[in-house]
C-alpha cells in the first residue's frame, strides 16, 4: 500500500506544477512516459521534488487521477443541470482529452491494482450520480423508462463516445458520422422539441 503525500502542502505551486506536468505527459505521450525525471523536466523543477511531494510514482498517478476525477464529478453536475442535459452529457462524454486520459489510466490499471481500485470507485460514483440525475430528467421529460432505461442510455452514450474517439486516434472514421447522427437523433427525440419551449 502506498502512502499519501510525504511533505509539502496540497496547494504548493511546485506540487500543482508536477500534477499538471504529469497529466500533460500522460495524455500526450502515454503513461509509460510519466517518469519522475520527465515530470520534473516538464514542470521546470528538479527531479527530487517529485519524490518530495509523492513518495512513489503510484502516489503521483493517484493524485493526478483523483484531481481530474473530482473535477469531472463537479463538471458533470453542471452539465446535467443545463437546459439540454442529454446533449451536454453527450458532448462531455465525447471530449477527446478526457477519453485519452481515461484510456491511459485504464492501461496503467492493468498493472497497478491500487489504481484499478481507485478507477473503479470513481467510475461507480460517476455512473450512480449520472443515473440519479438522468432518472429525474427522464421523469420530467415523460420518457418511458421501460423502453429507454436511463442506465442503458448512459452506458450506450459513454461507450459509443469512447469508441469513436479511440478510433479517431487510430485514423478510423468509417461509420462515425452516421453514428454521431444516430445519437443526435435519439437526443433530439427527447430534447429537440424543448428548444422552443
Amino acid at each position: 500500500m502506498t502512502s499519501t503525500r510525504r511533505i509539502g502542502t496540497e496547494d504548493s505551486k511546485s506540487r500543482l506544477a508536477l500534477l499538471d506536468a504529469a497529466e500533460r505527459l500522460l495524455v500526450e505521450s502515454g503513461y509509460a512516459a510519466v517518469t519522475s525525471r520527465r515530470v520534473a523536466a516538464e514542470a521546470g523543477l528538479k527531479p527530487q521534488l517529485v519524490h518530495y511531494y509523492f513518495r512513489t510514482m503510484d502516489d503521483l498517478f493517484l493524485a493526478v487521477f483523483r484531481r481530474r476525477g473530482d473535477e469531472g464529478l463537479e463538471r458533470q453536475e453542471r452539465v446535467l443541470d443545463t437546459p439540454e442535459p442529454l446533449r451536454a452529457l453527450w458532448a462531455f462524454s465525447s471530449e477527446p482529452t478526457g477519453i485519452a486520459f481515461a484510456m491511459e489510466f485504464n492501461a496503467l490499471a492493468t498493472h497497478r491494482p491500487e489504481i484499478r481500485t481507485e478507477i473503479g470507485r470513481y467510475a461507480e460514483r460517476f455512473r450512480l450520480r449520472q443515473l440519479e440525475l438522468l432518472a429525474g430528467i427522464f421523469e420530467r421529460y415523460g420518457v418511458d423508462t421501460d423502453e429507454f432505461p436511463p442506465i442503458g442510455l448512459l452506458v450506450l452514450m459513454s461507450s459509443v463516445s469512447r469508441m469513436l474517439v479511440m478510433e479517431d486516434r487510430l485514423g478510423m472514421s468509417a461509420g462515425h458520422a452516421e453514428t454521431r447522427a444516430l445519437v443526435e437523433r435519439l437526443i433530439d427525440r427527447f430534447e429537440g422539441a424543448r428548444r422552443h419551449d
